[in-house]
């Protein structure tokens, strides 16, 4: 009998949160509303008491934070190309433009050596991510982010649960954006929240979040701002309460199981191919992903035929991600192959390999020799 199919991912939602979900859509009260507001309470003592505001996305978080930032057209946005889309999306989306810079190859982050060469006077903020939970240098970031007087918006999506320093992501910064997805650490369903400075701006994400709506009394309403329809349910908001608890082991399960993948991976044959692993750090990282990068001149065959094998072993794999400058999208605003090449590359032939606390080691090990087999077999 064959193994069952092991998926890229699968949240862990325990039996409270299931059965605390059905209260809540038994009390009638199924949108925004009192779990909202717990939940906002719980994250914002887990950031060390900073203003936290949830979101229906990890995406609208970043938009919302460039518009109280002031970010807006004729203004200039540097980031990744290695990200979701939505990274960059969000800077079209209030008007500014991206700019791409490579990223460093060893941590695959936005290479923070090579930003100041694309500063120029339009330049209005820093928008890095922290990729698979790998946190971004916060020292250089912020240092550079002062020198040039630019805000920062961290795409923390992937790092809920990372250190910097010792120092939990989001508990110190500008804004700080967190992804509830559920491929992401702990879940909400879908959703976000973002990470803000004081009551002021988070005000004014309240506003942004609900169509710039502003109540006063029973009966007072008025609209300042044009905002969007970005507010969390008490139902999502439920889950995020049962998930948030288990953070802490969940993620020292995610590094028991990463530290299964080296030793598996990190192998004479392996390295000789030159098959690239991430960094191995294991006091700061959440390792939301274990990504792999495949040794293009070295096979006979392309990412997607080694998926391809791995899904006929009954292994999902995936792709995060593609490179954002090469997006038609972005094309046409002038970007073209050739423009970043380490991030091209390592978009190219980048791998992401089941991880999930659920997973056993035995998992691990049957991913690692599945992958081996397919890497070894089609050598140069």
């Amino acid at each position: 009998m064959s193994a069952p199919f092991l998926p890229l991912t699968r949240p862990t939602i325990d039996e409270e949160t299931i059965a605390g979900v059905a209260d809540v859509l038994r009390s009638g009260w199924i949108t925004s509303g009192p779990k909202v507001k717990e939940l906002e309470a719980k994250l914002s003592e887990y950031f060390g008491g900073r203003p936290v505001r949830v979101f229906n996305s990890g995406t609208c978080t970043m938009e919302i934070a460039l518009r109280i930032a002031g970010v807006g057209p004729g203004h200039e946005v540097i980031t990744t190309p290695l990200s979701w889309v939505a990274t960059s999306n969000v800077i079209l989306e209030v008007g500014a433009r991206p700019v791409f810079v490579d990223i460093d190859p060893v941590t695959r982050n936005l290479d923070l050596d090579r930003v100041e060469a694309a500063l120029t006077p339009a330049t209005r903020a820093l928008l890095p991510v922290d990729l698979a939970g790998l946190p971004v240098d916060r020292d250089r970031l912020y240092a550079l982010a002062r020198r040039h007087g630019l805000r920062v918006v961290e795409d923390a999506a992937q790092s809920m649960g990372s250190l910097w320093r010792g120092r939990r992501i989001g508990a110190a910064g500008d804004f700080v954006s967190i992804s509830f997805h559920p491929n992401k650490n702990i879940t909400t369903i879908e959703g976000g929240a973002l990470v803000l400075n004081d009551e002021r701006e988070a005000k004014l994400a309240e506003q942004y979040r609900l169509q710039g709506v502003v109540r006063t009394g029973l009966d007072g309403m008025e609209v300042e701002v044009v905002g969007g329809k970005f507010n969390l349910t008490d139902v999502a908001a439920r889950v995020g309460l049962g998930q948030l608890p288990h953070l802490e082991e969940f993620n020292r399960r995610r590094r028991e199981l990463a530290r299964a993948y080296f030793e598996c991976l990190d192998t004479p044959a392996l390295r000789e191919l030159g098959l690239g692993l991430p960094p191995a750090d294991f006091s700061q990282t959440n390792w939301h992903m274990f990504q792999v990068v495949l040794p293009e001149e070295r096979l006979t065959i392309r990412r997607a035929d080694v998926m391809a094998k791995l899904q006929t072993a009954g292994i999902g794999s995936g792709v995060h991600y593609p490179a954002i400058h090469l997006f038609a999208v972005y094309r046409r605003l002038g970007w073209k192959e050739g423009d970043l090449p380490i991030a091209e590359r390592t978009c190219r032939n980048i791998l992401t390999l089941p991880l999930f606390p659920a997973m056993t080691r035995a998992d691990v090990q049957r991913v690692a020799e599945a992958l081996t087999a397919v890497l070894l077999a089609h050598r140069r």
